[in-house]
């Protein structure tokens, strides 16, 4: 549609296409989030436990079984018990738990915040670690500091994280005491500070109670340096290949023609174009360190989401054990989301 002979077109105004740009994304993570229900109630179903069972016991009266199945919607066709799972869900209601009596999601909302803790530590280490070898390691590629930041990252993919668990409990707790040991405070700081975010380090900082805040970082420092170890490694090798396929590239070797120094050609060119991909990177990462610290968490009698979810799984606690895979799942489905609105503040290109 033109004004004129020789007028251009007109652009589709900004607001509409933000607006469709917005729905689709909403459309999207909808759909994502609908498959992932999908997911966990066919895995509700198709695991050999018996959810009346796990409620009632196995010495319950038939009558019993049969009313609590009834409650349970378990006798209606599976489409319709879909649909009612999908309802709970999006209340917010996982159900109860059997093991703790309490319901799902108030047992998250307390077990949480300790995985988020632990997880947020090792990936500051990470990105603060990983990143910065990478980009040396890609710069001096070939060198002995390449090679020697290769044996480390590859070091950290290989170690078990439960075997460098109790490595360091042994050496640095038992032997050294440098750092405290299992748990998450010492008891003698149980209940001192009142619960505001649930994340110790940052409740203790807020009531200015330096000496719990002391307690819980020498807790938390151990169990976060090895899960920001692993982190590291997976940064440092992503960070290493973006950088070895920028530096390839002509504009690199214009700069460096120019006379522009190393340091800027590459902390400066080479990183900020590889930014974009790097933030895919760190919010895998932490996606994946919220929710794959169990054995962590085991080793250090850490008690976050991790092993509050193995511990219902081992006691057949089925509710639990879907209600955290949806909250992990989630957490998966918001960071790629997260990300993704970073691309546009980073790249400009990617508005």
């Amino acid at each position: 549609m033109t004004d004129g002979a020789g007028a251009r077109p007109r652009p589709r105004r900004a607001p509409a296409r933000l607006l469709w740009l917005s729905g689709r994304e909403l459309g999207s993570v909808a759909l994502t989030f609908l498959g992932l229900l999908l997911v966990t109630f066919f895995i509700g179903r198709v695991v050999p436990i018996d959810p009346v069972l796990a409620a009632v016991g196995d010495r319950a009266p038939a009558e019993v079984y049969q009313r609590v199945k009834v409650e349970l919607g378990l006798d209606l066709p599976l489409y319709r018990q879909f649909w009612l799972y999908l309802v709970k869900v999006l209340h917010g209601d996982f159900g109860k738990s059997v093991l703790t009596a309490n319901l799902v999601l108030a047992d998250i909302r307390r077990v949480f915040p300790a995985t988020l803790e632990l997880a947020t530590v090792a990936t500051i280490l990470g990105v603060l670690t990983g990143i910065p070898l990478g980009v040396v390691a890609a710069a001096r590629r070939g060198r002995g500091l390449d090679h020697v930041v290769r044996v480390v990252s590859l070091l950290g993919y290989s170690v078990p994280v439960f075997w460098l668990g109790l490595v360091g409990l042994l050496v640095l707790y038992a032997r050294l005491g440098w750092v405290a040991g299992p748990g998450r405070l010492d008891v003698a700081f149980d209940d001192v500070v009142a619960p505001v975010t649930g994340v110790i380090l940052i409740d203790a900082a807020l009531r200015g109670e330096w000496e719990v805040f002391r307690s819980a970082f020498q807790h938390v420092i151990l169990p976060a340096s090895i899960l920001g170890y692993f982190s590291m490694a997976y940064l440092c090798r992503m960070t290493r290949s973006f950088m070895l396929s920028e530096l390839r590239h002509e504009y690199v070797t214009t700069a460096r023609v120019k006379g522009m120094t190393e340091r800027r050609v590459v902390w400066r060119h080479a990183l900020g174009n590889v930014l974009v991909p790097l933030i895919t990177v760190v919010a895998l990462s932490y996606a994946n360190l919220l929710e794959g610290s169990v054995l962590t968490e085991t080793v250090f009698a850490w008690p976050g989401l991790g092993q509050y979810i193995t511990s219902s799984l081992l006691n057949a606690d089925m509710n639990a054990v879907l209600g955290g895979t949806i909250v992990v799942g989630a957490i998966f489905i918001g960071l790629n989301v997260l990300s993704d609105l970073l691309y546009r503040v980073v790249d400009p290109r990617a508005r």
